[in-house]
Order: C-alpha cells, then structure tokens, then sequence
C-alpha cells in the first residue's frame, strides 16, 4: 500500500492520490498557516485562494497522517522545518546534529516548527514565504481556472 493511499484513508477523505494518481473525486486544494503571523495574512490576502480548505495550526495542529503526506510531497521532513523559529534558537538546535526523525518529531510537537505558510495543490507541495515559492504557487493557482 502506498503512503498516501494510507494518508487518505486514515484522514478519511476522497482526494487526489498523488502516488498512484488515481483521481479520487476532487484534487487537493489545502494551506497551513498561523493565523498570528503577518508574512501568512500577507501572503493568503496576495493570493486568491478560493476553495481552498484552511487549516490554522496553532487551533488545528497538524496530524501525524498530514505530516506524512506534506513529507511525501517533499521529500524531506528538514524542507518543512522553521529554522528561523525563535524555540529553534532558544532551544539551541542549530547546534545539534538533526536527523529527519528529530525533525519530524519537532514538527509533531510544535507547531511554530512548521515553514509556513504550507500550500498543497493537486500533487504540488509550496513552503514558506519566499517571493519564488509564492509566485510558483501563484502560476499554479492560475492554470486551475
């Protein structure tokens, strides 16, 4: 069974299967963002993001089967970590040796470890708020109309 075959049942949701690309009824259209954080309210009024399913992660933390899923799309547990946190700092891990595992268990544990904002869709994966990542997800979001 394929990991986002088991994502999507554990979620319990009819999606896009981006592994196997089976199309499962309706493509996936998700942000995650901290409601708090002006470069997130900048970056989700910059871009029109209608239809999309909202998730804030301070009030609706992220699950170990999103996670799973977020990682499928990028490869790596590290490209969604926030090393510009400040608990990053204050917890002295750019000092440390991180494996994958200790990255994705810090994402699991807090939610300012997350690169936000997170945008997924279709099979498309956008972290963080650099002006390529948002302006690859703004040509994206175009070529859904």
């Amino acid at each position: 069974m394929l990991v986002l075959e088991c994502v999507t049942k554990i979620a319990n949701r009819t999606r896009f299967c981006f592994l196997c690309s089976e199309n499962n009824q309706t493509r996936m259209k998700k942000v995650y963002f901290l409601q708090t954080c002006d470069t997130c309210k900048r970056i989700l009024k910059e871009v029109a993001i209608p239809n999309f399913e909202r998730q804030e992660i301070k009030t609706s933390p992220i699950t170990v089967a999103q996670l799973e899923e977020m990682y499928a799309l990028s490869g790596s547990y590290e490209a969604l970590f926030n090393k510009r946190a400040k608990l990053y700092k204050a917890m002295d891990l750019k000092n440390q040796v991180l494996s994958e595992a200790d990255y994705r268990q810090y994402l699991l544990e807090q939610y300012t470890f997350l690169k936000r904002p997170v945008f997924i869709v279709d099979a498309e994966i956008f972290i963080g708020n650099s002006k390529k990542v948002v302006v690859a997800l703004q040509e994206k979001i175009a070529t859904l109309s």
